[in-house]
């Protein structure tokens, strides 16, 4: 969502004294980022927002000073993980610690760094006539300087009048204990409420409580295919020791820093004894690599610790147009690649085969579907999980990957024509059969 949010001002007032905020967030980076807000630039607004220390913040300013403020002892560090956020307003009870609460995945929280509750009877700014905004903020003053949210929201719900348990919006799975989704049934939405299903592609800020209080899309937002119950590989944010690598729409943008050298990995791992696929586009060419890596980056920046150089990497180089693994350069006919051309990577853990592909072509005449004979492949260690690995081997300019794992963008631009083979990923090319997205519906199955 970086850089586009979703607005409302509501046409009437509802409910200022009791309100429920139930969403389902996944993190991409951990500076401060707002996510549910209401209010009026500078001068009085209430807000819920991730801060620079990756804690969650729910408060309202006015007259120079916050009326009410939590922050929670807990960190939001997991890029991989949907969080369910439910926070609660009643500004009635008799206890001032009741009168604003905070869930995580079906757990109050009870732990804050700061605890300062609202006076009885003080009326929040949500529900009034005033700009609603999910994804950005109010508060700062101009459009340089506002707190857009970078990740991914699913099902968010407003409701105008009553404070409800998590259990109306989630439940845990009886099988792995985890807690999941549940579609809210019979809730009275209240005035102003709503209910965000994202389901509409061309319309994502279409309500879908009856309310039709529906919020209009600013910006170049998308729809993805990552969900609670099916997350998505992206380019790991914690994976960035020395580099100061730059990540962005939804952690699957990297600009790599000036530091030589460098490479960052995919979230989720390659297990052993599967097949999975991804792409890469270039986005500005430097001297790009990319692969894949049995480890997180933990170099120091210098040429030893090359993607191509470490034990576990292998590193396709773009303007070598070779094969580096592990410190030695693969025989065959590979290419060079530059700005737009989309690399295809098909790592197969099974047969202990990678292949690589450019623009729909694999590369010496690989065949990912060989299976054991491993026509055209890489051959890489047994018994190891990889990453899928991207980067860059020299300082100076700043080379830029986006990479696709199956959510059909390269950044914001939708992949051109959809290949086949997909198995309900989106990706360019067509993907061998046999082949996965990196995501955690296909771990689970093939993996």
């Amino acid at each position: 969502m970086a850089n586009s949010y979703l607005s409302r001002t509501p046409s009437s007032a509802g409910n200022t004294s009791v309100w429920t905020a139930s969403f389902w967030i996944k993190f991409s980076s951990f500076t401060n980022q707002d996510l549910f807000n209401a209010g009026t630039v500078g001068t009085n607004h209430g807000l819920i927002f991730l801060n620079g220390n990756q804690q969650l913040e729910a408060k309202h300013y006015s007259s120079s000073a916050f009326q009410y403020q939590l922050v929670t002892n807990r960190r939001f560090r997991d890029c991989n993980a949907w969080y369910h956020i439910v926070v609660t307003y009643n500004d009635l009870e008799s206890t001032s610690s009741d009168r604003i609460k905070i869930y995580v995945n079906g757990v109050q929280e009870t732990s804050f760094a700061t605890a300062n509750y609202p006076s009885l009877n003080f009326n929040s700014k949500y529900n009034e006539t005033i700009l609603h905004t999910i994804g950005r903020g109010i508060e700062s003053g101009t459009s340089s300087t506002y707190r857009y949210f970078d990740g991914y929201i699913s099902h968010f719900a407003f409701v105008d009048g009553q404070a409800l348990a998590p259990t109306v919006f989630g439940e845990t799975d009886s099988t792995s204990g985890i807690w999941k989704f549940k579609s809210p049934s019979g809730v009275t939405w209240g005035t102003n409420g709503f209910h965000l299903k994202f389901e509409n592609s061309g319309a994502l800020g279409t309500d879908s409580s009856g309310n039709t209080n529906t919020f209009t899309v600013n910006g170049n937002l998308k729809q993805a295919l990552d969900t609670p119950s099916n997350v998505y590989a992206t380019m790991n944010p914690l994976d960035n020791y020395y580099q100061s690598s730059t990540f962005s729409e939804g952690s699957n943008t990297i600009e790599h820093g000036q530091t030589p050298w460098t490479y960052n990995t995919s979230t989720l791992k390659i297990p052993e004894a599967t097949k999975f696929y991804c792409e890469g586009k270039v986005i500005t060419m430097n001297q790009n690599t990319c692969g894949i890596a049995s480890d997180v980056t933990t170099g120091n920046g210098n040429s030893s610790t090359s993607l191509g150089n470490i034990t576990g990497g292998v590193a396709f180089r773009g303007n070598q147009g070779d094969i580096q693994k592990e410190g030695s350069t693969v025989s065959g006919t590979w290419a060079t690649f530059t700005t737009n051309d989309i690399i295809q990577i098909a790592c197969d853990t099974v047969n202990n085969k990678l292949y690589f592909g450019k623009n729909g072509t694999w590369l010496n005449s690989g065949d990912p579907t060989s299976g054991a004979s491993g026509t055209g492949a890489i051959s890489i260690t047994d018994n190891t999980d990889y990453f899928f690995a991207f980067g860059d081997n020299t300082s100076g300019a700043r080379g830029k990957w986006s990479i696709n794992f199956g959510n059909g963008f390269f950044g914001t631009t939708a992949i051109a024509s959809a290949g086949s083979n997909g198995n309900g990923s989106l990706f360019e090319y067509d993907v061998p059969s046999g082949y996965y997205a990196l995501n955690t519906k296909n771990i689970n199955t093939y993996g």
